[in-house]
């Protein structure tokens, strides 16, 4: 049990994929405007790369390498991906159209965010049990929530701080997203 703690603090904390590795930092600044939007695109990549794990380990582990096709790998994971973010955008749409409209683009862009893939790649690099996988993949969509919930209610406190002119926008997003990757990366080695 230990074991599986430790795997699931080390992908929220210690090596969180956005501020420790700066993984999707396409959604990370794009969302962080706001907050209820940054909360529902936390609880959406969470969903799509557990699912996508899930389905990517099942079929590398009984398809792929069975077959000697462990070359599509990377192919098939992004079409398992990609398939989970158009069901996700279905159900999005139909159910929450407020925001859908908020997210954008941005809800396309989990397909091709770079943890959304990186994660199932790193189950199976590590060789990991389908539970281990399931553990690393919450634990990393939780990562990633909490550094986008986080960037965004800095962001929110901004609107009424006195930001000099040439820092305003993305240039004071990118010093916020700096000094909590160095709060983050105190935790470095603790796991």
């Amino acid at each position: 049990m230990g074991e599986y703690l430790t795997l699931f603090i080390g992908a929220v904390v210690v090596n969180n994929f956005v501020l420790t590795k700066f993984l999707g930092l396409c959604i990370f600044f794009g969302i962080s405007k706001n907050l209820s939007a940054s909360v529902g695109m936390g609880m959406a990549v969470t969903s799509v790369m557990t699912m996508s794990s899930i389905l990517a380990w099942i079929v590398y582990f009984f398809v792929l390498e069975p077959l000697g096709l462990t070359f599509l790998t990377t192919i098939v994971f992004v079409v398992l991906t990609a398939s989970f973010v158009q069901l996700l955008e279905l159900v999005i749409k139909k159910q929450a159209p407020a925001l859908y409209n908020m997210w954008g683009i941005y809800l396309l862009l989990i397909a091709t965010n770079c943890i959304v893939l990186a994660v199932p790649l790193l189950n199976v690099e590590s060789n990991y049990s389908l539970l281990k996988s399931i553990v690393f993949a919450i634990g990393s969509g939780l990562g990633f929530a909490v550094a986008i919930i986080l960037m965004a209610s800095l962001r929110e406190k901004l609107v009424y701080a006195n930001v000099p002119k040439p820092l305003q926008g993305i240039g004071i997003a990118f010093i916020l997203a700096g000094m909590l990757s160095l709060a983050f990366l105190g935790f470095a080695g603790m796991l």
